[in-house]
C-alpha cells in the first residue's frame, strides 16, 4: 500500500487498513469468477486501485453527495472510491449478476456501509446521481447516452461523467460530438502504466 500512501499522503490508517482488505478480498474472489486477468493480479494495487483512485485527482466528491459506477465488473473504480470517500453514497451497477455478487460480498466484508450494488444495465437504473463513474465501457459515443439521464438535476459543482479511459482520444470525443475535458494521468502518477491513462469529464446537463 505504500503506492497509494505516496500519492495521496492523507489516507488514514483505517483507510489503508481497508485498501488492504479490499485487495485480498479480490484475490480470492478472483480466483473464483476471474474479475481481472490473473496475471494482472500482480499488480492489482497500481493498475487497479491507484487507477481507480485517479478520478480522485481530477475531482473532490463532497460529503453527501451520490456517485453510480457503470459497469463496475469487480467494484471497480467504485469500492476503492468509497473507501477513499467514506462520506459519499455509491451505487455500482453491472449486467453479470455473478459480479455484482462479488461485489456485495466484498463491500460486506469490509463494512462499506455507503455501498450499494444492483445488478441492472445503465440505461435501466431510474434514479439519479450527481456523478457518474465508469473504466473503459464503450466508447464514449455508445455509452453516454445510457447515461446521460442519469444526473440529478441541479446537481453539485463538478457534476458530471468521469471516464477512466486509455490512449488517443480525440477521434472518440469528436464522434461522440460531447464536450469533453481530459485529464491526464501520467500528470499525477508517474508510473509507466500511466503513460497514456485518462480520465474523461463530460459535465452534467
Amino acid at each position: 500500500m505504500n503506492l497509494l500512501q505516496h500519492y495521496f499522503p492523507e489516507l488514514t490508517p483505517e483507510q489503508l487498513r481497508l485498501f488492504q482488505h479490499l485487495e485480498t478480498e479480490f484475490r480470492a474472489t478472483n480466483e473464483a469468477i476471474n474479475l481481472v486477468s490473473r496475471t494482472d493480479m500482480d499488480n492489482f494495487v497500481e493498475r487497479h486501485l491507484l487507477h481507480s483512485l485517479g478520478i480522485a485527482k481530477v475531482v473532490r466528491f463532497p460529503q453527501g453527495s451520490t456517485v453510480l459506477d457503470v459497469g463496475t465488473g469487480g467494484g471497480l473504480p467504485g469500492l476503492p472510491l468509497a473507501i477513499l470517500f467514506p462520506e459519499v453514497r455509491f451505487h455500482l451497477v453491472d449486467s453479470i449478476g455473478k459480479k455484482i455478487r462479488a461485489v456485495q460480498f466484498m463491500a460486506g466484508a469490509l463494512g462499506l456501509e455507503n455501498v450499494t450494488a444492483e445488478q441492472t444495465r445503465a440505461e435501466q437504473v431510474r434514479s439519479k446521481y450527481d456523478f457518474v463513474v465508469s473504466r473503459a465501457v464503450a466508447r464514449l459515443a455508445t455509452f453516454h447516452p445510457w447515461i446521460a439521464n442519469r444526473f440529478k438535476p441541479a446537481g453539485v459543482a463538478g457534476a458530471g461523467l468521469y471516464y477512466l479511459k486509455g490512449g488517443n482520444l480525440t477521434e472518440e470525443i469528436a464522434e461522440s460530438g460531447l464536450k469533453a475535458k481530459v485529464t491526464n494521468l501520467r500528470d499525477y502518477f508517474s508510473e509507466e502504466f500511466y503513460e497514456t491513462k485518462k480520465v474523461v469529464f463530460v459535465a452534467a446537463k
